[in-house]
């Protein structure tokens, strides 16, 4: 008898588990913004079709509209008005302020022996924040990067306003709520993406691993928290300058400068879940 139908739906199965842990974070979010659920199935219709037509490439033109109703479980009639409607743009992520925490972050003489970012004085040669802007753009005076960064919480001034200090080592627009949710959004994305390459590929397409570490105390879970800060400063320290040298030398040797990579680091702690009460020996009665 063939096992294929069986196999396939085990696999399926198991894909539905997985999706259920990955869409209840999605669901608290959505919650908290007012998000229904109508509007989030709409996403959901227009993203299976965007994937059936990528797998479709190449298949006639008057059948294309059928094969993705058939693969999707949409009506011909619903496959035609998501293809026809504009669909919601990603908020921007990539901003001068962002460019430039990065490099406050990585670059030499910016950071002090142990990667923590140095306190800046707002003018004058580097290091400074005029001097750091100046290495970010020239068309944006540096006194309006600054404002700008204020704005969204991530920089303060000293009482005479003369040297700046950076309050988040993470770029976090608290006082920017579109550009933070687009941080999310990208940045969630691009690692399912990732993960979801592996799956469907050899499993090496694309780099994802996680560390997993249970039966902590609270107190060694804030040591633990403080580890992975002082490693997250470590890799912006070492990795932004040689990501840059790699840019430089693609540019100086004229090659074409059309890929990007994505590098993160993230931790979740929750309580573990209760351990299975454990079942009691069962002892043979004696025969008689």
């Amino acid at each position: 008898m063939d096992q294929q139908p069986e196999a396939l739906q085990t696999e399926q199965q198991a894909l539905l588990g997985a999706l259920a842990h990955l869409l209840q974070p999605f669901a608290e979010l959505c919650l908290a913004k007012g998000v229904t659920i109508q509007a989030v199935e709409e996403l959901v219709r227009r993203a299976f079709v965007q994937a059936a037509r990528q797998v479709c490439q190449g298949a006639r033109p008057d059948r294309l509209t059928s094969r993705i109703s058939t693969m999707t479980g949409l009506t011909r009639r619903e496959v035609g008005r998501l293809e026809t409607e504009a669909a919601p743009e990603l908020p921007a992520t990539r901003s001068l302020s962002s460019e430039l925490l990065t490099h406050w972050l990585s670059e030499p003489g910016y950071t002090d022996p142990q990667g923590r970012p140095l306190e800046l004085a707002r003018q004058g040669e580097a290091p400074s924040f005029e001097a750091l802007a100046a290495t970010v753009t020239r068309d944006v005076h540096p006194r309006t990067l600054l404002d700008e960064m204020v704005r969204l919480g991530l920089v303060g001034l000293a009482a005479d306003k003369d040297r700046i200090r950076l309050l988040d080592e993470a770029f976090v627009p608290r006082n920017d709520w579109p550009q933070l949710v687009g941080f999310l959004g990208a940045n969630v994305g691009d690692h399912l993406r990732a993960a979801v390459s592996n799956v469907l590929g050899s499993g090496s397409e694309h780099f994802e691993q996680a560390l997993l570490a249970d039966e902590l105390s609270v107190q060694s879970l804030q040591q633990a928290r403080q580890l992975i800060s002082e490693q997250w400063r470590e890799l912006m320290t070492r990795l932004g300058p040689r990501l840059q040298a790699l840019m430089d030398e693609d540019q100086a040797m004229g090659r074409t400068q059309d890929q990007q990579v994505r590098i993160g680091l993230y931790s979740w702690s929750q309580p573990m879940a209760p351990l299975p009460a454990s079942t009691p020996p069962q002892t043979e009665s004696p025969k008689p």
